[in-house]
């Protein structure tokens, strides 16, 4: 399944980015950019970024098109290089949502439930565990264990939804320990992803490797990390390797 975007973070403190526009969408534009330290310039300032809130916005957008200027046309998703996403901010922690243009309506509908959801001081266990890297580096040298071990501790003692995760940093890592090897399979009753469980879901989100028959299709795949090991195989396998691993195959 391929992605209709790539989402990205990029830091705009102090660097030009082009706003050409007046109105309410101009100046939420413009208010969201300033947030996030960007300098506004106009159409003749040299920028890698530009926001257009103009009517009858085609030419303006070929001009900056052909001077390599990547764009965002507010209500026309086919004049779009890139999107700006509905915002969660609990910094340093970002949550951004976006639909590739298709519907904002739902991105906010979306991030207005998150914003219910996320704990207002999430911010505060990033920022302990920043604090803690040094220390988490010399128990855990290997990265792929350090993941283990952090992987582990967000399911229980950090789970980043439990009230006052942000002070269990210092006592989970002081008595923390590496996660044992773990085997799991499962057997999926179909090639939808919807169809998993949340348990099965948590699985895959969570898997160092993932072993699967060749007819696991890639929607199932796609659930699991990005930098999750993929092992095609036609049977189980007899050794999992260190971590958490998941043998996926399909229900006869």
């Amino acid at each position: 399944m391929s992605l209709p975007a790539l989402p990205l973070f990029v830091k705009l403190a102090g660097r030009p980015v082009i706003l050409i526009g007046e109105g309410e969408a101009a100046e939420a534009k413009r208010r969201l950019l300033e947030r996030a330290g960007a300098k506004i310039v106009g159409i003749e300032d040299r920028a890698s970024l530009a926001v257009v809130a103009v009517d009858d916005p085609e030419r303006i957008v070929t001009a900056l098109r052909e001077r390599g200027v990547l764009v965002n046309t507010v209500d026309r998703p086919e004049l779009c290089d890139f999107t700006v996403p509905a915002i969660v901010d609990r910094s340093p922690v970002l949550v951004a949502i976006g639909t590739a243009g298709v519907s904002a309506g739902l991105a906010a509908a979306l991030r207005q439930k998150l914003e219910v959801l996320l704990p207002a001081r999430l911010g505060r266990l990033a920022e302990a565990l920043h604090a803690a890297r040094g220390a988490m580096r010399a128990r855990w040298p290997d990265g792929a264990e350090r993941r283990r071990a952090l992987g582990a501790a967000f399911a229980g003692q950090l789970d980043p939804l439990l009230e006052g995760s942000e002070d269990a940093v210092g006592p989970w890592l002081a008595r923390a320990a590496a996660p044992s090897r773990a085997l799991i399979r499962i057997r999926l009753r179909s090639g939808d992803p919807d169809d998993l469980t949340l348990r099965e879901a948590r699985f895959l989100a969570g898997a160092d490797r993932l072993f699967h028959r060749p007819d696991v299709p890639d929607a199932i795949l796609d659930r699991a990390r990005a930098d999750a090991v993929r092992i095609p195989c036609d049977a189980p396998p007899t050794e999992s390797g260190e971590g958490m691993s998941v043998d996926l195959e399909m229900a006869g």
